[in-house]
């Protein structure tokens, strides 16, 4: 399940989802929970504004959840992603996996973060405190992270 919203989440709310849709089948929960944070480092950043494509990006994010189902060989998995202006310290980002192992659980929840962050139609605005604001770049690190799970041979 995606979704993609403007409104804040209950991330205990999310996990409980969760649980209840692989109830006695799921022996591990691994859950990330992103939130928005300083990315200036000049100047105290005051909020961060998201664009997303429509339609878009929630059918890439469910895609890249079915190859971490079928890679990994989980039972569930759970992405809920804000769009908006989000101020400092707002949850933006929740992934939550259900397995029946827990390592397959860890390296599915960090793919789909990983893969997420650099192939879902995302578009990033931050204002800084001054009111300056300026389109967040992608790292080149993000997007070695991503590479990365490609040359990967895990299962």
């Amino acid at each position: 399940m995606v979704r993609i919203q403007t409104e804040p989440f209950d991330t205990a709310a999310l996990i409980a989802q969760l649980q209840a849709r692989s109830a006695g089948r799921a022996g591990a929960y691994v859950h990330f929970l992103g939130m928005v944070r300083d990315y200036s480092p000049q100047s105290s950043s005051h909020s961060l504004f998201l664009e997303h494509y429509p339609g878009m990006c929630e059918r890439e994010i469910e895609a890249l959840c079915a190859r971490a189902r079928e890679r990994f060989g989980v039972l569930d998995t759970l992405v809920v992603h804000r769009v908006g202006e989000l101020p400092l310290g707002d949850p933006i980002v929740f992934v939550g996996v259900a397995s029946a192992h827990r390592g397959d659980a860890f390296r599915a929840c960090e793919y789909i973060i990983d893969t997420l962050k650099t192939t879902a139609p995302f578009w990033k605005r931050e204002t800084l405190a001054s009111g300056q604001a300026f389109w967040v770049q992608q790292h080149a690190s993000d997007a070695d992270k991503t590479a990365q799970w490609d040359t990967r041979h895990e299962s």
